[in-house]
Parts: C-alpha cells; structure tokens; sequence
C-alpha cells in the first residue's frame, strides 16, 4: 500500500522548482582542452508573485578544470529580456522593488541576481540584472520592461 505524499511537500516542490532557472539552451565561446569549454548560457526565469511573465537572461560560464569542479567565477556579463508569455496575474500584491530571483556564479562570492520594479506612472514592470560581489560589485547591467495592459492595474503593497 502506497503512503500518501503530505501536501507540504508538494508546496515545497513546487515553490523550488518555480524559483529555479530553466536552461533554455548554449554556445560554446572558447575551445578548452581540459574540462567544459567556455559558454554563453540563456536561462528562463518565471516571476514567482506575475504569472504570465517570463525573463530570459544570458550569461557567460566558465569552463576549464575550475568549471568543471566548480571553483570558477563567471563574468559579470549578463542581459536580460523579459515577456509576457500568457494572462497576467498576480499571487500578491507587489512591492516596489523586489529581489526576484538570485543564483551563485562563484563558489562563494558572486551572485547574479534578478530584480522586478514597478513603475507606477506607465504600468510597467521592470526587470534588472546585475551582478554582486561582498567586496566589490559590477555596475555591467541590463534592464527589460513589461507594459501591463491599461486594463489591469498593478497590485501594490500599502
């Protein structure tokens, strides 16, 4: 007889599955005799609190021996193209700004990070990517904008 599964854990992986990157595809840019070559990467990011709203974001991985074991650090580079991908709708009310999505690129200093912000006065979300360091970030960036449609109006926390 099958135990049944309790419903946290299904809300549990649902919630770490969702916050996940999902590979979208890669193009080698340098042959590395030793170890995975270097790559671009695209990722597909889903909003956790709009759905309906999908972020592709492209960055370099390093390859080599460090790649490979996870010691490298990656580039700083990154851009980022956000879409509205179906109805829009939104879990709760978003604040202003807020960190959507974040993911190591170095054993233990470096982040790439996603951020969504609400402009209000055009109805629009904005999404940021950047990367940060504990000593000493990048300002190397790239933005993208989803106009909402004017008959739904953003959702906002008080």
């Amino acid at each position: 007889m099958k135990k049944p599964v309790p419903l946290l854990a299904f809300l549990l992986l649902g919630i770490f599955t969702r916050l996940q990157a999902q590979p979208i595809g890669e193009v080698d840019t340098v042959f590395k005799f030793i170890g995975p070559d270097h790559k671009i990467v695209v990722d597909a990011h889903d909003d956790p609190k709009v759905k309906g709203i999908t972020c592709y974001v492209s960055r370099a991985k390093t390859g080599g021996i460090k790649g490979a074991v996870g010691l490298a650090e990656d580039r700083s580079e990154a851009s980022i193209d956000c879409r509205q991908v179906g109805p829009l709708s939104f879990a709760r009310p978003l604040p202003l700004q807020e960190e959507v999505f974040s993911e190591r690129i170095s054993l233990i200093f470096k982040k790439i990070r996603i951020v969504r912000m609400v402009d209000v006065a055009r109805n629009t979300l904005v999404y940021l990517t950047y990367s940060d360091r504990v000593i000493e970030g990048s300002p190397q960036n790239s933005v993208a904008a989803v106009p909402v449609d004017g008959a739904i109006k953003i959702p906002l926390q008080p």
